[in-house]
C-alpha cells in the first residue's frame, strides 16, 4: 500500500517507515514561539539547566501578538523575548515585522516536504508550502529547543479533492468555511487534509495559506497542499530551496475524502460563536455590524486588500460602522503602498494598524464594545475572542467584509463586484 504525504514526511524526518497511527520521534526543521506564548517556552526550557537551544539557525522568535506593547508587562514580556533571542542567536522578527505564520512563508523559512512546529494553533499555514506544521504546547515546544526533535503520532489523511473554477465573489475564505461548515469543528480531528483537485492548483499561494491555515478549524493536526510550479516560483524568488516535495500515492489509505464543486459555494458566513455555523451570505445579509476587520494570518494579505479596496474604491464606509486594516507583515504594507492600495482603504474610510494580529486575539487594539457585531476575516469567532465576551462576531472573506463595511450591515459583495467589471 502508498504512502500519503504526511506519512512520507513524517518517515524523512523520524528514519523510520511511520504509518498512520504509528507513535514516532521526529527531527524538527523549524521551531517558532511568538510573545504570547514564547515566554512560558523559554522559562521551562530553562529549568532545565541547559545554556543553549539545539540550533538557533533552526528556531525564530516573533513579536506580533501584542504589538506596538498595549502596557508594561507586555513590554517586559518582549523585553525578555529580545534578550532571549539575541543570547541564543536566533532570528528575531521584532514590533511591526507582521503576523509569525506570514513572515515564515513570506521568508522562506520552510520548504517543501519539511517539518515545523510552532507554539501556535495556526502553524498548519506552512502547509501550502507542502510543510507538515502543525502547533504545539509551550512545555513540548521547550523539549524541542532543547532537543529538535518532538514524540508525536503519525495523523491519518483525509482528502478534499475541490474541483471547478470558484465564482465572482467567492473567495478562498468561503470555501474554506463551507468545508467546516460541511464537516463540523471536528469532523477532521487528528487527521492531516491533502487539498488536491484544478481549483487548488490554480490558487495563488495566498490563496492556499488560508485553506491551510484554518485546517485547524475542523480539527486537522496539518492542512497539506501539493508542491507545484507556484511553490517552487515563489521559492526561486526568494533564492530559497525547493525541498523535496512528498505527495500522496494513489493507493493510500485515506479517512475520508470530501468532494467539493467550487461554482456551487456562495459567499458564506460563519455565525457566532462558532467557525462551523456557515451559512451563505444571503442568510446573514442584513445583520447590522459595528466594526469591520480585515487582516489576521488567515486574510490580511496583498491579494485580500485589493479585492478590498476594488469594493470600497470611490465609495465610503457607513457612518455606524468601523472599519479596521491590519496588513500581516511589513512588505504587504510597503506593497499596498507602492501600488496605492493603502491610499485607497484610507480614502474609503479605514484606519490602518500596524502589521501584526491586530484585533484578532483581543490583547489590545480593536476590542469590540458589548452588544456589538463585528464582521472578522479572522479564523476564529469564538465568545470573547477579540478581547470581549458580550460581543458577538462573524466571519467571512475580504470581499464580504468590505461590502458589509459600506453598508454598516451583512452584506452580499456580488452586486458591488458586478458594478466594477
Amino acid at each position: 500500500m502508498g504512502k500519503t504525504a504526511a506519512e512520507k514526511i513524517i518517515s524523512a524526518h523520524s528514519g523510520v517507515d511511520a504509518r498512520a497511527g504509528d507513535f514516532v520521534i521526529a527531527d524538527v526543521d523549524l521551531a517558532m514561539i511568538h510573545d504570547t506564548t514564547g515566554p512560558i517556552a523559554i522559562q521551562a526550557f530553562e529549568e532545565y539547566g541547559k545554556e543553549r537551544v539545539w540550533d538557533p539557525s533552526k528556531m525564530v522568535v516573533v513579536l506580533d501578538h501584542a504589538t506596538p506593547s498595549p502596557n508594561e508587562r507586555i513590554s517586559n514580556l518582549h523585553a525578555l523575548l529580545r534578550n532571549f533571542a539575541s543570547a541564543q542567536g536566533i532570528p528575531l522578527f521584532d514590533v511591526g515585522d507582521g503576523v509569525c505564520h506570514q513572515i515564515v512563508v513570506e521568508r522562506g523559512l520552510v520548504s517543501p516536504g519539511g517539518l515545523a512546529v510552532g507554539a501556535d494553533s495556526h502553524t498548519c499555514t506552512y502547509g501550502a508550502l507542502n510543510v507538515f506544521a502543525f502547533g504545539i504546547g509551550s512545555t513540548d515546544m521547550s523539549g524541542v529547543m532543547l532537543t529538535g526533535k518532538l514524540w508525536l503520532r503519525v495523523p491519518g489523511t483525509m482528502k478534499v479533492h475541490i474541483r471547478g473554477p470558484m465564482e465572482e465573489g467567492t473567495c478562498a475564505k468561503d470555501l474554506m468555511l463551507h468545508l467546516i461548515g460541511k464537516i463540523g469543528s471536528d469532523g477532521a480531528d487528528y487527521l492531516a487534509l491533502s487539498f488536491c483537485g484544478d481549483t487548488v492548483r490554480g490558487m495563488s499561494l495566498s490563496e492556499r495559506m488560508t485553506l491551510s491555515n484554518m485546517a485547524i478549524e475542523c480539527g486537522a493536526k496539518a492542512g497539506l497542499m501539493e508542491a507545484d510550479d507556484t511553490t517552487a516560483a515563489h521559492l526561486r524568488a526568494l533564492g530559497k530551496s525547493e525541498g523535496i516535495p512528498a505527495f500522496d500515492d494513489e493507493d493510500s489509505r485515506f479517512d475520508g475524502k470530501i468532494e467539493m464543486y467550487a461554482p456551487d459555494v456562495p459567499p458564506q458566513v460563519s455565525l457566532p460563536h462558532s467557525v462551523d455555523a456557515a451559512v451563505p451570505v444571503t442568510e446573514a445579509a442584513g445583520t447590522e455590524i459595528s466594526q469591520v476587520y480585515i487582516g489576521t494570518c488567515t486574510n490580511g494579505r496583498l491579494d485580500d486588500l485589493r479585492i478590498a479596496a476594488r469594493i470600497l474604491a470611490g465609495n465610503h464606509v457607513s457612518p455606524n460602522c468601523r472599519l479596521l486594516v491590519c496588513p500581516p507583515s511589513r512588505k504587504v504594507l510597503a506593497d499596498g503602498l507602492a501600488e496605492g492600495i493603502i491610499l485607497q482603504l484610507v480614502e474609503a474610510g479605514a484606519t490602518i494598524l500596524p502589521p501584526g494580529c491586530g484585533p484578532c486575539p483581543g490583547t489590545h487594539l480593536g476590542v469590540p464594545g458589548d452588544g456589538e457585531n463585528v464582521l472578522s476575516t479572522a479564523n476564529r469567532n469564538f465568545r470573547g475572542r477579540m478581547g470581549n465576551n458580550k460581543s458577538r462576531v462573524y466571519l467571512a472573506s475580504p470581499a464580504t467584509c468590505a461590502a458589509s463595511a459600506l453598508e454598516g450591515r451583512i452584506t452580499d459583495p456580488r452586486p458591488y463586484l458586478s458594478r466594477k467589471q
